[in-house]
């Protein structure tokens, strides 16, 4: 079996690589620290791209990974990720409007405790870009769905400041209830999952690319810093670490596409070895960098944000690995 990507997915990727180069520098993610507004033109870009949220899971986590390694705010993954897998599972007339670009979305579905699942609580939590998308799609107890305007919203405070975070009030919401399957919900969250570990490798991946880097630039005792032992380990292991979540994420992303019985156990192990190449990363990358690493000025913290909130977003690695825990007893 031919698992080499096709001609199309390749363009895909280097059109995303290309245009993230451009229009999503580090001075734009700072900038989006102090005023989200900041995002603004890149959505303008990328909005473009919505149209991958009801399409293959591979071609959106393509996409994805590109849209990590920039660490970029705004609100793609939450409309093309979230959003739109829910409408298309609903059915909702919206949906055309959302992959064109024409309006954004999010989804609110953790509860207080913080588990993507249907939960009875009126606030929900960890809703992303809350605050500045067209539409808030709130599932409730039956499993059902409302899609509202503007709710109350309340700022989370979160190491990462290019993705914001939100508690929604959904006491009293206007608009109508709808059913939803509980397999669609069920399968609309691993798509989010694959696909924000498809992110992680992106942020994880810029964490080495950078690291890498600096080894060969920085000189101690007249030599690059690369060339001592403990730091090529250190390297070697981020290099695995990558590697391993690299296909970890694709083959889940293929057993979604396919419907494959194994997608359930492949999307946890996907948010796991995403998890475990990131923070690895994070860890290994401010060891090698030094004092540098820990100075505002310097880049690297954007991204050990993006990748240390993002392996706590939609279930944490030890989370991920207790329901592989699960599926195997």
């Amino acid at each position: 079996m031919d698992f080499s990507l096709t001609p199309d997915q390749e363009l895909l990727r280097d059109t995303a690589r290309a245009l993230l180069a451009k229009e999503c520098p580090t001075s734009l993610v700072r900038a989006h620290i102090d005023d989200p507004a900041a995002a603004d033109p890149l959505w303008e870009h990328l909005r473009e791209f919505a149209g991958l949220g009801a399409g293959s899971a591979v071609d959106l986590c393509l996409f994805l990974e590109q849209t990590g390694y920039v660490a970029a705010p705004g609100p793609f993954f939450a409309t093309a990720a979230l959003f739109a897998p829910l409408l298309d599972a609903i059915g909702s007339d919206l949906l055309e409007k959302v992959l064109a670009g024409e309006h954004t979305g999010t989804l609110a579905v953790a509860g207080m405790d913080g588990v993507w699942a249907v939960s009875p609580d009126t606030t929900k939590t960890f809703v992303p870009e809350a605050d500045r998308v067209d539409h808030v799609a709130v599932v409730g107890p039956g499993p059902s769905v409302t899609v509202t305007e503007h709710p109350p919203v309340r700022l989370l405070e979160t190491v990462d400041t290019s993705r914001r975070l939100f508690d929604v009030d959904t006491t009293g919401l206007a608009g109508t209830a709808l059913a939803l399957d509980p397999a669609a919900l069920e399968s609309v969250v691993e798509r989010a999952t694959v696909g924000l570990a498809a992110e992680m490798v992106g942020t994880a991946r810029h964490l080495f690319d950078m690291t890498l880097r600096y080894a060969k630039e920085r000189v101690q005792f007249d030599r690059p810093i690369g060339s001592f032992q403990a730091i090529q380990h250190k390297l070697a292991d981020m290099a695995l670490d990558l590697e391993r979540s690299w296909s970890s994420v694709y083959y889940a992303a293929m057993t979604l596409d396919a419907g494959d019985a194994d997608r359930h156990r492949a999307v946890h192990v996907a948010k796991a070895a995403a998890g475990e190449a990131a923070t690895r990363c994070a860890k290994d990358g401010i060891q090698i960098h030094g004092g540098i690493g820990y100075t505002w000025e310097h880049d690297l913290h954007l991204f050990i944000r993006r990748a240390y909130a993002s392996e706590a977003l939609l279930g944490t690695t030890g989370w991920h690995h207790d329901r592989l825990g699960d599926l195997l007893i």
